[in-house]
């Protein structure tokens, strides 16, 4: 959520932005669930494509193996 916030905070500035690549990345780690409660509640990246369709298939993909993991 960190990130998210000094991009939105670097955006209004003007000033330079942290990359997608970057935000993703995080979110491949786990940071997920922050990232769709930081998009909430900065309005931040809500529309921006390609980046909401690599987080959902992010999500979706951390979903699968989560319920893989309970599962087996």
């Amino acid at each position: 959520m960190l990130r998210f916030w000094q991009d939105k905070s670097r955006a209004r500035a003007g000033d330079r932005r942290i990359p997608e690549a970057d935000l993703l990345g995080l979110a491949l780690i786990g940071g997920t669930p922050g990232a769709f409660l930081a998009r909430h509640l900065f309005r931040h990246k809500t529309r921006k494509q390609p980046f909401s369709t690599q987080l959902w298939i992010i999500a979706a993909v951390q979903a699968g193996v989560a319920l893989g993991l309970l599962v087996f």
